[in-house]
């Protein structure tokens, strides 16, 4: 026993246990059959933000560790400024493809960073897993898919009619299976089913806890080629042991 120790945990308390098993069911079938799904010419990406990352420069560089001492680092630090990183994870391969570096993370944003992502290969089907962020359920996207998918249906207004009504609305039309753009949109509060968010925990401990960047454009080159040496040397399918049950048995991540 290591009574010292404790561990965050958060119960998703759905409001319907049925609805959410469905919803928790279709993301697994979706991670197991992702190698399947590339067979066929569909990507399947598990997409969301990490938002808040800092330049930080410390004033003095570290005292590398020794017999009988640890890593010494400074405490004082520069700070330069901070950058929201949009990546996607190729949940097949676990490979970071497409992704985005800016200071924002607006509809716009959103909207770009799809555009960007469908652009490496145009012709193809696209699934993205992500969140319930107002942002990944807007007009914009909305209006992007139709046009991209050549839907011609008439979408209504946002706030008054039809597919624009309500951000719930929105939602089921960019989940339609039907579309060769669709978003899969994970439960409340679920981040543990997205397989991104695995992801970024290895860029903050393989880089960004130790990192000294001297300003914005020094971190983003930082990140960029840490996702290039990722890819290269470390991407490989995730192990993906979560079932409905073992979720619903949890109701945690």
């Amino acid at each position: 026993m290591q009574p010292h120790r404790s561990r965050y945990w958060l119960n998703a308390d759905p409001e319907d246990p049925d609805v959410f098993r469905q919803q928790v069911g279709a993301i697994c079938d979706l991670s197991e059959q992702a190698g399947r799904r590339a067979e066929q010419g569909i990507h399947l990406v598990s997409t969301d933000e990490e938002t808040g990352i800092q330049a930080l420069e410390r004033l003095y560089p570290d005292i590398p560790p020794g017999p009988g001492r640890v890593q010494l680092r400074e405490y004082e630090y520069i700070r330069h400024g901070t950058l929201c990183l949009t990546a996607n994870l190729e949940i097949w391969c676990s490979g970071i493809i497409a992704p985005t570096l800016g200071p924002t993370r607006t509809e716009a944003d959103f909207v770009a960073h799809v555009e960007q992502t469908v652009a490496t290969d145009p012709e193809a089907g696209w699934i993205f897993i992500v969140d319930n962020l107002n942002t990944h359920q807007s007009e914009s996207l909305v209006l992007w898919v139709a046009q991209t998918c050549g839907i011609a249906e008439d979408l209504g207004e946002e706030g008054r009619r039809g597919v624009l009504k309500s951000q719930k609305s929105r939602a089921s039309f960019l989940s339609d299976a039907g579309h060769r753009i669709r978003f899969v949109y994970t439960p409340k509060p679920t981040s543990w089913l997205n397989q991104i968010e695995i992801w970024f925990s290895i860029l903050v401990r393989k880089l960004l806890r130790r990192s000294s960047s001297s300003s914005i454009e020094d971190l983003r080159a930082r990140i960029l080629a840490f996702i290039d040496y990722f890819n290269r040397t470390m991407a490989k399918p995730i192990r993906w042991l979560y079932s409905v049950e073992l979720k619903l048995a949890n109701g945690t991540g």
